[in-house]
């Protein structure tokens, strides 16, 4: 991996988060690399920690969220952020695995994500310094929709509950969120896996076809999943 690559990340918050692979990318060193994620981790997790190093230079996300990091990082103008609506985001994912190049959706239209202005970057004085562009809007069946562009990234890394040698994956409930759509826009995607084993067709979330490594879990790595909002319940 090299320094500026782009990689698409899955998880949503911490939950289904590449946790080994985002360390072992923070402990090589690479620098000035782009990420599509939903989000970008919480403060010290996830993707939190290349953000903290200072090691992301652009984001393409569904929101800030809570990590208080990114969104000083983005308001000071030491961070390029492209926001996008969360189910475009998806399809944008989908779509550049799918080899397709756009497409139009209903989402953002009357709104700075179609017309343009969204700040891309601030200056330090929180002025914008650069603006999103205005995107193609036309009219299907007397509705208006917005040309959304595919992502296509270097790298994918994601985390699937079980694989097998081929790269076929399943995905435990909600940690199956994005991973399979980040793995499919991913030229080289590399799958941390938590059981490495046989797996019958009729139960693979996403075909071989899409990994090109596999990352096997001790069982120490597996067991280890942060909580980002850890809410319990008086008996």
């Amino acid at each position: 991996m090299r320094d500026g690559a782009s990689f698409a990340v899955g998880g949503f918050g911490l939950s289904g988060i590449p946790a080994v692979l985002i360390r072992a990318l923070y402990e090589i060193g690479v620098t000035g690399i782009s990420v599509v994620s939903n989000n970008c981790g919480t403060d010290g997790g996830g993707l939190g920690v290349l953000l903290a190093a200072r090691r992301i230079a652009r984001v393409t996300a569904s929101y800030i969220g809570d990590n208080t990091e990114f969104a000083r990082q983005y308001l000071a103008g030491e961070l390029e952020v492209e926001l996008t609506p969360q189910g475009s985001l998806a399809e944008r994912l989908r779509a550049g695995g799918c080899g397709i190049p756009a497409f139009y959706t209903p989402a953002g239209v009357g709104t700075p994500v179609a017309d343009g202005g969204l700040p891309l970057r601030h200056a330090a004085d929180g002025s914008v310094a650069v603006a999103s562009p205005p995107k193609e809007v036309r009219a299907f069946g007397g509705r208006a929709y917005v040309l959304e562009h595919a992502i296509t990234t270097d790298f994918a890394l994601v985390r699937a509950a079980r694989g097998d040698r081929h790269g076929n994956l399943v995905f435990a409930k909600a940690a199956r969120n994005f991973n399979p759509l980040a793995a499919m826009a991913g030229r080289i995607t590399i799958a941390e896996v938590e059981e490495l084993t046989e797996l019958d067709p009729d139960e693979v979330h996403l075909p071989g076809i899409f990994v090109q490594r596999v990352l096997p879990l001790t069982p120490d790595q597996a067991a280890d999943k942060g909580v980002e909002k850890r809410t319990v319940r008086t008996p």
